[in-house]
């Protein structure tokens, strides 16, 4: 065989044009290995826990993750979502760089995707030191306005890790998160789930009340549910009082 008694380190160092062939067959190994990992994690092969084991050893296989989340595959999708999730908790400045992605992600179709999203551009906010937020800021919190109660409160929760991250947007929040107070009946908002809503909102102003000037407005907010008749609500709203009035 053709160059069977020399090594690989002689042959590309004699014959560039196979370099540039080893150069190729390895990304073509390489896209070919990633694909197989995430038709693995669709069919339910591998798990979650075992691709997020083998992305936290070698980081250069986020951009399979990332493309993984638009997926026509919604258990890739969803295993992409969680796994891309739990990693910007763990190691956001190994996802930072992708941010941008993210953010483009919030405009997709799946609801899905828009939540996955949203969480993880608030991860992100610990090392984001370019203020990328900043400058989405008023796309993130126009999601207050979604017809879908599950995206309105991921916003009202993420909004605690934001504020802890970046304390100087602690007023500018606060005055998005006070709308909630106005959200409007949809065929996916009941007045059930503006209460829930409510509870997310009262969680978070247990963070946001220590970087705010004005407590005032969060104060008056909770009173309004301090005898609420969903119990859980009413409860929060209690123990706020307690600790903050």
């Amino acid at each position: 065989m053709l160059y069977e008694s020399k090594s690989l380190k002689v042959i590309l160092q004699e014959e560039p044009k196979h370099y540039f062939l080893y150069l190729f067959l390895r990304v073509i190994i390489g896209e070919l290995l990633e694909n197989h990992l995430l038709q693995k994690l669709g069919s339910k092969a591998i798990t979650k826990k075992e691709l997020l084991q083998a992305v936290e050893a070698n980081f250069g296989l986020l951009p399979m993750v990332l493309d993984g989340l638009v997926s026509p595959k919604a258990t890739i999708r969803y295993g992409c979502g969680s796994i891309l999730i739990e990693l910007s908790e763990k190691h956001p400045s190994e996802l930072y760089p992708y941010i941008d992605r993210f953010i483009a992600l919030l405009d997709s179709r799946y609801r899905i995707s828009v939540w996955n999203a949203l969480s993880i551009v608030a991860n992100l906010t610990s090392v984001d030191i370019d203020g990328k937020f900043e400058k989405n800021f008023n796309k993130y919190y126009g999601f207050l306005n979604n017809e879908y109660m599950v995206t309105v409160a991921n916003v009202v929760g993420n909004s605690e890790r934001i504020v802890s991250n970046k304390p100087h947007l602690a007023d500018k929040i606060m005055t998005e998160l006070l709308k909630v107070q106005n959200l409007q009946s949809t065929p996916h908002i009941s007045n059930e789930c503006k209460l829930v809503i409510a509870q997310h909102a009262i969680r978070t102003f247990n963070t946001l009340i220590v970087y705010t000037q004005n407590r005032k407005p969060l104060i008056d907010f909770v009173q309004k549910h301090k005898n609420s008749t969903r119990a859980s609500l009413r409860k929060e709203a209690q123990n706020f009082l307690r600790k903050w009035e």
